[in-house]
């Protein structure tokens, strides 16, 4: 059974800064891609970041440049750091992985394989 557990999200200001963590229950270079998603309600969840195992990412317009995807296959983690956040990036963010699909798979919208449980990020003063 593979679990993917995030954390680190919360309520920060805008213009702050969050890093939210990815672990997985399994060594992740079982996996070609992980990204990380957001929804919010009455929205479809969409795709954020996503990195393959070659380390090529793929970003969302709305977060390029402001967003950095990472993996670190050792520690069988994903991150993403956060900065310049705006009180639109508001949302639940999810962390997932796709055991063959890659970055561009997943931005047209084919689904990943696995899904964590999300985790809430809030940007507002």
């Amino acid at each position: 059974q593979v679990q993917l557990v995030e954390s680190g999200g919360g309520l920060v200001q805008p213009g702050g800064s969050l890093r939210l963590s990815c672990v997985a229950s399994v060594s992740i270079s079982n996996f070609y891609t992980m990204g990380w998603y957001r929804q919010t309600p009455g929205r479809q969840r969409e795709l954020v970041a996503g990195i393959d195992i070659g380390g090529r990412t793929n970003y969302a317009d709305s977060v390029k440049g402001r967003f950095t995807i990472s993996r670190d296959n050792a520690k069988n983690t994903v991150y993403l750091q956060m900065n310049s956040l705006k009180a639109e990036d508001t949302a639940v963010y999810y962390c997932a992985a796709a055991i063959v699909a890659g970055t561009a798979t997943l931005a047209k919208g084919a689904p990943p394989n696995y899904w964590g449980q999300g985790t809430q990020v809030t940007v507002s003063s």
